[in-house]
């Protein structure tokens, strides 16, 4: 596996071999956090263009190398939504299958909206078609000299069109229950797994679930790689807000029980924790909006409150509000007094009960992983009969 340097560790913890690709990840979130929040103040569209163009393209030719080398002798290249055309371009180099991994709808469709485009459709799809237009933009020069270097033609297709073109495997790792009706319109081109996890257990697990068992059922907080501004503030406004209403907070603070923090004895700071064993142990989620937390709670039958800010955070925001599973509302906007507003509503019983319901609709994770490795070697198989073909009808005299 080829994955940003900070998570290295994690790839080995799971057993597998991965080589440093790219930048790391968590400065990348902060800056992307950063463009999202301070790119309109910039001074003009150009350097805002300049500013996008550096977060999408750093290193792209450094990265294509190293996964040049990498693929040498691989029957599948599967690549994520992030540097799609440097993945693609190895691939056609090799010609080998290539698979797409999505954990979110990452093609145009009808059915999610964006904070400023919420409902119509048309107007989904064409805030949809502009950034995948923009991102195209901004990367081609790069991809074309990542080509050329390849000894490949250059190409003004974007990789995402030719994927689709060439009815390529795109597997969507999260469950179909959350898009109602984009099962139908894609019609079975893209299939859905469900959100894929390791379900890993950590040391801390048998601690926590002894303090939940202790009291009543917490509220579990969670931000994962969002940048927080301020961390002891938010805290102490979920502190406050949980008082107020009589909840118990299990806070991820990325520091563990150990933390020198004081708090109050309703509120439990931790580390990482195995989602599938605590989480259904909780009465509600309030978290970031990530595609696999956001997945997570809802197995786990939690009302869900999404506090986002940036990537496809405002796509589970409001998925969540428009299955009335949950609330949302933007990290930046959130008071000691709106949480206990949003709070309030996600406890409701109605919110609660169809939390639950979306629970029984969404796929195990065992399951998702054994689907989506059967479509992978599928996928292979689908291209070495390619292949073979390709070989048995040897070259084609014109006739013309």
């Amino acid at each position: 596996m080829a994955v940003p340097p900070d998570l290295v560790g994690f790839v080995e913890l799971a057993g597998l071999f991965a080589a440093s690709y790219g930048p790391d990840s968590r400065e990348q979130m902060v800056a992307v956090a950063d463009l999202a929040h301070n790119g309109f103040r910039l001074q003009n569209s150009i350097n805002l263009v300049r500013a996008s163009k550096e977060l999408c393209v750093k290193g792209w030719a450094e990265m294509g190398r190293t996964l040049t080398s990498l693929a040498d002798g691989a029957d599948l290249l599967l690549t994520g939504q992030n540097y799609l055309g440097l993945a693609v371009n190895v691939a056609e180099y090799y010609d080998i299958p290539v698979a797409g991994l999505h954990p979110f709808p990452v093609r145009v469709n009808g059915q999610i909206g964006h904070p400023l485009l919420p409902s119509p459709e048309p107007l989904v799809r064409m805030s949809m078609k502009a950034v995948w237009w923009f991102y195209s933009q901004i990367t081609k020069v790069d991809e074309n000299a990542q080509r050329h270097e390849l000894g490949l033609p250059q190409t003004r297709t974007p990789a995402g069109q030719r994927m689709a073109e060439d009815g390529t495997l795109e597997i969507q790792a999260y469950d179909q229950a959350f898009f109602p009706g984009l099962a139908a319109e894609w019609n079975g081109r893209r299939p859905f797994v469900g959100a894929l996890t390791l379900e890993l257990t950590t040391e801390t697990d048998d601690e926590i679930a002894s303090w939940i068992a202790a009291g009543k059922p917490p509220i579990y907080f969670g931000f994962g790689s969002t940048p927080v501004q301020s961390f002891a503030e938010t805290m102490a406004a979920i502190a406050d807000a949980c008082a107020e209403l009589g909840e118990r907070a299990l806070i991820y603070s990325g520091i563990g029980g150990s933390e020198p923090h004081s708090h109050p004895e309703h509120v439990k700071l931790v580390g990482q924790l195995n989602y599938t064993n605590i989480l259904p142990m909780c009465r509600a989620a309030v978290h970031h909006g990530g595609a696999g937390t956001t997945a997570a709670g809802l197995r786990a039958g939690l009302p869900t409150l999404i506090l986002w800010d940036v990537a496809d955070q405002f796509i589970w925001a409001n998925q969540v509000k428009r299955l009335k599973v949950g609330s949302a509302q933007r990290l930046l906007n959130v008071s000691r007094k709106s949480l206990v507003k949003q709070l309030r509503k996600i406890l409701a019983s109605d919110c609660t009960m169809r939390a639950r319901e979306i629970a029984t609709r969404m796929t195990e994770p065992g399951v998702g992983v054994a689907i989506a490795a059967d479509l992978l070697e599928q996928a292979v198989c689908a291209g070495r009969s390619q292949e073979s073909h390709r070989r048995s009808a040897g070259p084609q005299r014109d006739t013309s």
